[in-house]
């Protein structure tokens, strides 16, 4: 790879590889819909402990045990996507469906009603959310898959995941007043002592409300999701059907092939450990983020109805805060440094950055002055804004080294695998977050008496696991050596493969032509 060291600092993008904003806008549309179904489902399920009274522990493994399966389906997903051929592409045909189904299943999991003991509650949302996972990740496996083939330039697949990480920002603007829709009866938004209005509930109860919210969440991840299968375009939508064996042993054998070979590529394997230690230590510690609003920060309120409805303000302005700054600092900040300083460097300057805010947020947690909280809010936004841009643009260029080694294009295994690996984790997280919950000594029944010690490790949880997750990833991503010229040096190769390849097939058509 001696060119690489001949190449220019920098590159400028060429027409041909550009993708339209029109085809960024509908592709981040799909991001609006992969990120709504679990942001949507996560606050939602807060029905079964705060509404229904189910133990927290079960709650967890209703996350858990779905995820589990969902995770082993996922390879098997990408497999078949990249090896689909249709009129209507390889990725279409499962985003279509996969985005019809889920909608239909997500609306159905949430129409609970009160009266029945607590394991009809776990094994009704367990046994929907099994089905719902399965049929979620034949949407978005191939949806990612999609975004890794797009383009092949360097710096447009950086911005094309920046434009899927800016339309994600509205669920995040959305997702953490669901909290307070769900509880308040009637919940004033003020600003210091400044009342900006004031949410009256039109619903009659928290199972009332969330039956109703799942039938909107549900008919928007179909509306939206179903976009990218009308409108994207696919690169590589007329590959030749691949020369497989057939028979279901055969089918198993070589997609186990394809898995051993995908873990065999180093650069893969350090991008799925650093998103599974960030975006896991994440979920994990988010768990602990409401309990804390609600139980320390307000929990000096004179009725539960207050501490939610003051809770449920201060989560709201905060997520709604963090989703601004994510799409306008964040987003455009970690673009713009990517391609001055490459995208290695952008991670680890994004990085520290929200540490920086972790830290800041155990400031934010005052009992007198709750909304200090926002101060960590523009920091805490370069967390997972950073990671899914980075990481994903990195994934794209990881799919070209691995042409370049194996002769195939296999975005779809890529996804399923990277994924397979975080949902293992977010079901451990769900788990563990249920048992770390229970260990802290909270209980549901003592309401505002909720004992020191509880508090205390609340926060702990909190702050402390997504920093210590992310100074790992640090010193993984550290090592990561597929720099700018690297790639293009790689994209180079690769094409003048194609091409040696396609003169190799004419030359072979030709031939039989004579004889």
């Amino acid at each position: 790879m001696s060119q690489a060291t001949n190449q220019p600092a920098h590159h400028v993008t060429a027409g041909a590889d550009r993708i339209s904003f029109f085809q960024k806008a509908i592709y981040g549309m799909g991001s609006f819909v992969n990120q709504f179904a679990g942001a949507a489902t996560g606050q939602l399920i807060l029905v079964l402990n705060l509404g229904l009274g189910v133990n927290p522990a079960l709650v967890g493994w209703i996350g858990a045990i779905p995820r589990f399966l969902d995770a082993f389906s996922d390879p098997l997903i990408g497999y078949g996507s990249d090896n689909t051929r249709t009129r209507w592409g390889r990725r279409k045909p499962w985003i279509f469906f996969g985005a019809l189904f889920s909608g239909l299943l997500l609306a159905l999991m949430f129409q609970l009603h009160k009266g029945h003991g607590e394991y009809f509650y776990f094994w009704w949302v367990l046994g929907i959310q099994c089905l719902f996972v399965l049929t979620f990740a034949c949407y978005s496996i191939p949806w990612l898959a999609l975004g890794y083939e797009m383009t092949p330039d360097y710096h447009e697949r950086t911005r094309l995941q920046a434009y899927a990480s800016f339309f994600a920002q509205p669920v995040w603007m959305i997702a953490p007043w669901i909290p307070l829709i769900m509880t308040a009866k009637e919940a004033p938004l003020k600003l210091g002592s400044f009342t900006v209005l004031t949410f009256h509930s039109p619903f009659t109860d928290i199972t009332h409300a969330t039956r109703t919210i799942a039938i909107i969440v549900g008919i928007f991840i179909t509306v939206f999701g179903i976009l990218p299968a009308i409108f994207n375009k696919e690169i590589y939508a007329n590959l030749p059907r691949p020369k497989k064996e057939k028979g279901a042993l055969n089918v198993i054998k070589d997609l186990l092939s394809n898995c051993a070979t995908s873990f065999k590529c180093g650069p893969f394997v350090k991008l799925v450990i650093v998103t599974f230690l960030i975006f896991n230590g994440f979920m994990l510690a988010s768990a602990f983020t409401a309990y804390v609003v609600f139980f320390y920060c307000y929990g000096g309120q004179p009725t539960m109805d207050l501490m939610y409805q003051n809770g449920g303000t201060l989560l709201g302005v905060f997520g709604t805060l963090s989703s601004i700054c994510t799409a306008f600092v964040a987003i455009p900040l970690t673009t713009w440094i990517s391609t001055k300083l490459g995208k290695r460097k952008t991670f680890l300057i994004t990085m520290s950055l929200a540490i920086f805010g972790y830290a800041l947020k155990w400031v934010g947690y005052n009992t007198e002055h709750p909304y200090l909280l926002l101060v960590a809010a523009p920091f805490l936004a370069f967390h997972l804004g950073s990671l899914f841009t980075i990481v994903c643009s990195m994934i794209a260029d990881v799919c070209d080294l691995d042409e370049l080694q194996t002769g195939t294009r296999r975005e779809g295994m890529f996804s399923g695998i990277y994924w397979w690996i975080q949902k293992l984790g977010m079901a451990g997280a769900s788990v563990l977050a249920g048992y770390l919950l229970n260990w802290t000594g909270f209980k549901q029944e003592l309401g505002l008496n909720q004992a020191p010690s509880t508090l205390f490790y609340m926060r702990v949880f909190d702050v402390g696991i997504p920093i210590a997750t992310s100074l790992i990833a640090i010193y993984i991503i550290m090592t990561f050596d597929i720099s700018e010229a690297k790639a293009y040096d790689i994209r180079g190769q690769v094409e003048r493969r194609r091409e040696e390849r396609r003169n190799e097939e004419r030359r072979e058509e030709e031939r039989r032509k004579k004889t």
